[in-house]
């Protein structure tokens, strides 16, 4: 059987043990493979789920040539002489809905409202401020309109079977009112990705349990659990898992039976007690375990099958997240979010990063990317500066919520002097 850790070595400065976090992306998105059911959903049920399918368009948008604006509509030969004043009968009226049924001569107009057809025979719309009415006769400068001016054409947003929205898209508010426009009730779209998760150590509780000394109170789990919920995911919360080997390896195995994703936070380092790497070499299959990063360098990614062996059952791929809370969150946004989407049959699209001037001296050493936390704010000019929360401690979780974006210090940069420009990741839209 190939193994990741096989095909793995072939990406450019693969190490297991200190990979850099560039590399541990492009393995990962080796290994990302989109779910293959397809489900047909209603409307009202399709916002942010992975359109599985294009969406053609079975008519034009707009169906007929409209008005833009309200005014009157006219054929444009009237504009014949631009320093003229064009003298115009008023034939009639279209309202949005209620066209005007009869030809419109080229000395005559009809009065328009915002999408009404345009009457047989008229290309352009006069807007109603730039007219001088008396009865049923209009006058304006010639020259204050354009040919064509405030006319929508038929087909001008969609032409009937083009694609309205390409398959692999995340569906947002505005798609669903497009889709709506073209009369259709029901979308394709990928079955939801599937993701077990769990947290390891004797020191956990769950909430409500008492806490008895030594211990703490599990955030970890309602911390992926949120972030599983805004990628609208079946997150599937397996509790709390012992340092136990036998209980880590009953909840792999049961996770891997039920889920397309296994998540575990805790019980991936090199201490005593941390096993899951140790069982992972039975029925598992790791790509590495290390990464050159801060915070979140014990982090291990494979497979794992719900049998008792490699290749025996069914396969999940396998995230083991470090234990400390701040951690758990940059390793999901840096590498695991992407391979969600991927999974999740939506197309892939990189976060982007602003450049912002740092008002303070950042440590840093090189050799390793740091994703610390900041507070980003624009100047009257415009311009991006961003300010450390203070500690970086990955388990100071309060940082996380005081901060506002990612500060992005690549691999091989050193300390950030004040003023010196660095790369920043938003929360707004990821967190």
């Amino acid at each position: 059987m190939t193994t990741l850790n096989n095909i793995s070595s072939c990406v450019a400065q693969y190490d297991p043990r200190a990979l850099p976090v560039t590399a541990a992306q492009a393995i990962v998105r080796q290994w990302a493979t989109p779910v293959t059911a397809i489900e047909r959903v209603p409307l009202h049920d399709a916002l942010d789920r992975v359109l599985a399918e294009d969406i053609v368009s079975p008519s034009d948008v707009p169906a007929h040539d409209n008005s833009a604006m309200d005014g009157y509509a006219f054929h444009s030969a009237a504009l014949a002489n631009p320093s003229a004043t064009v003298e115009l009968a008023v034939a009639g009226r279209a309202l949005a809905g209620h066209p005007f049924g009869g030809a419109v001569a080229v000395t005559q107009c009809v009065r328009v409202m915002t999408g009404a057809s345009m009457p047989a025979g008229c290309d352009t719309v006069v807007l109603q401020e730039r007219v001088t009415r008396t009865g049923d006769t209009i006058q304006f400068a010639a020259s204050t309109v354009i040919a064509g001016a405030n006319r929508r054409l038929a087909g001008e947003d969609l032409v009937r079977g083009s694609a309205a929205l390409r398959a692999g898209r995340t569906l947002r508010a505005s798609d669903l009112g497009l889709i709506a426009s073209l009369g259709i009730a029901e979308v394709p779209v990928r079955r939801r990705l599937r993701v077990a998760f769990f947290s390891t150590g004797d020191e956990l509780r769950s909430l409500g349990e008492p806490l008895e000394p030594g211990c703490v109170y599990d955030s970890n789990r309602h911390t992926l659990f949120a972030m599983l919920r805004r990628m609208n995911i079946d997150a599937l919360d397996l509790g709390v898992v012992r340092d136990q080997p036998a209980a880590l390896e009953a909840a792999l195995r049961s996770a891997a039976a039920s889920a397309d994703v296994v998540l575990t936070s805790g019980g991936v380092s090199v201490g005593e007690a941390d096993f899951t790497q140790q069982l992972l070499q039975t029925f598992g299959d790791v790509a590495f375990w290390s990464l050159a990063m801060r915070p979140g360098r014990p982090l291990a990614f494979g497979r794992v099958w719900s049998g008792d062996r490699p290749g025996l059952g069914r396969p999940a791929l396998f995230f083991g997240l470090p234990g400390n809370p701040v951690a758990v969150m940059v390793t999901f946004y840096q590498i695991v979010r992407e391979a969600l989407l991927v999974m999740s049959g939506a197309t892939r699209q990189p976060v982007a990063l602003l450049r912002a001037a740092s008002r303070e001296m950042i440590r840093k050493r090189a050799g390793r990317t740091e994703y610390q936390r900041g507070v980003a704010e624009r100047d009257a000019r415009g311009q991006w500066h961003v300010t450390p929360t203070g500690s970086q401690s990955s388990g100071v979780l309060s940082s996380m919520s005081e901060a506002n974006c990612f500060i992005v210090l690549e691999h091989e940069r050193a300390d950030v002097a004040p003023g010196e420009d660095v790369d920043i990741m938003l929360f707004d839209g990821l967190i």
